[in-house]
């Protein structure tokens, strides 16, 4: 939780097998150490609920990345923006 006491919440929208996916995989354990309050939930894009995401987000590229119910990015993460951004919403 955030010291407003509201809980940040990420979703990876990922297909098997991608690349830009894979890369946010190796990435995320990191970020996560800094930010430990964050949830994050891996929803596979070819399952009913990740298309369901597709559509409603317009995700265009895996991974698809969800930030309290906002679209951060698709077709990959930029570490340094996705840092600045959780830490926007911890301080908020």
């Amino acid at each position: 939780m955030n010291e407003a006491g509201q809980s940040i919440v990420l979703k990876d929208v990922s297909v098997p097998g991608c690349v830009a996916c894979a890369q946010f995989d190796k990435i995320w354990p990191d970020i996560q150490k800094e930010f430990p309050d964050v949830s994050m939930e891996k929803i596979d894009a070819t399952t009913p609920e990740g298309q369901k995401m597709v559509v409603d987000f317009g995700i265009f590229s895996a991974p698809g990345i969800i930030v309290n119910g906002e679209l951060f990015s698709t077709g990959g993460v930029n570490r340094d923006e996705l840092i600045k951004k959780l830490r926007e919403l911890t301080w908020k």
